[in-house]
């Protein structure tokens, strides 16, 4: 009995930790494929750019994808919202993932390491997100 909750609570715990890598990972693609280039050109910076995209050709693959990035990390970051403040809570009141009771522990910490890389994932995702499709139209309605 008590191996099966162990196994259970370190399964929970490598599923947490995946989401937010995940999200970390597809939020840090976003703002490199679409988000960053553009801040770059924004600011002037078009020849850093241009050798940004000689040294890794492949963001301009990523780029031409750009719905499906955005799309795919903006799942990936809504579902570790959902897991990280709806279902793990569940599962914590329920006795299957370790709790926060008993002071810190490595559980705590890696919890509390989770939540961060999701905001942190969430912060690049909206930044990303507000230079890609937002900041364009923005300047062009206020341009004289």
């Amino acid at each position: 009995m008590a191996t099966q909750t162990i196994e259970r609570k370190v399964s929970g715990q490598g599923r947490n930790a995946l989401f937010g890598y995940l999200s970390l990972f597809t939020s840090l693609g976003t703002l490199l494929c679409c988000a960053l280039p553009s801040l770059l050109v924004l600011l002037g910076l078009g020849a850093t750019v241009a050798s940004f995209l000689s040294a890794f050709p492949w963001l301009v693959t990523l780029a031409r994808q750009k719905v499906w990035v955005f799309a795919v990390s903006g799942v990936l970051i809504a579902s570790d919202f959902v897991y990280v403040y709806w279902l793990l809570p569940r599962h914590k009141a329920q006795g299957d993932a370790c709790s926060f009771e008993g002071g810190p522990t490595a559980c705590d910490t890696a919890s509390r390491m989770s939540r961060v890389a999701l905001w942190v994932a969430a912060l690049i995702y909206g930044i990303g997100f507000f230079t890609a499709y937002l900041l364009g139209p923005i300047l062009t309605r206020f341009s004289p």
